[in-house]
């Protein structure tokens, strides 16, 4: 069975978390899904939205500069506060999945992955290392394909 490695700069780089996809989440404009991971580590609403706006490095980048979310284990949504390990951040990155299968053109890249296996070998393990693990990312994205 082919093996697709998601990755920004390969094969399966359409359903990389950095790629321009647009979608909408609560009403916030988003670019890519980068843009709206790395926005959660913000506290403040107009801030996440700018952020959400960014696609790729310059999305990363700007996520590099808020690491107190790893010590308090916390982060942040429209003015909500959300423990990064629990249900409440599985929720939201599982709504933040199905708002952006919305957007067409991520809808066909991923359902052209059907019958091959998908993985993220660059992808981060422990949760309070990482805004969203391979674990979490790689069963989103077969969840939607599943659905």
């Amino acid at each position: 069975m082919e093996i697709i490695d998601i990755h920004s700069k390969k094969q399966g780089k359409k359903l990389s978390n950095f790629y321009p996809h647009k979608f909408v989440i609560d009403g916030i404009e988003c670019n890519s899904m980068e843009g709206f991971l790395q926005s959660l580590k913000y506290k403040n609403p107009q801030k996440q939205a700018k952020i959400c706006t960014l696609v790729g490095r310059k999305a990363k980048e700007k996520g590099k500069i808020k690491l107190w979310w790893r010590i308090s284990g916390n982060i942040h949504w429209q003015g909500k506060r959300i423990k990064r390990v629990g249900k409440d951040f599985d929720l939201l990155i599982e709504k933040a999945y199905n708002c952006l299968f919305e957007n067409e053109d991520f809808k066909k890249a991923l359902l052209e992955t059907k019958g091959k296996i998908l993985c993220h070998t660059i992808g981060k393990h422990n949760k309070r290392a990482t805004i969203l693990t391979e674990e979490e990312f790689i069963s989103n994205l077969n969840r939607l394909r599943n659905e």
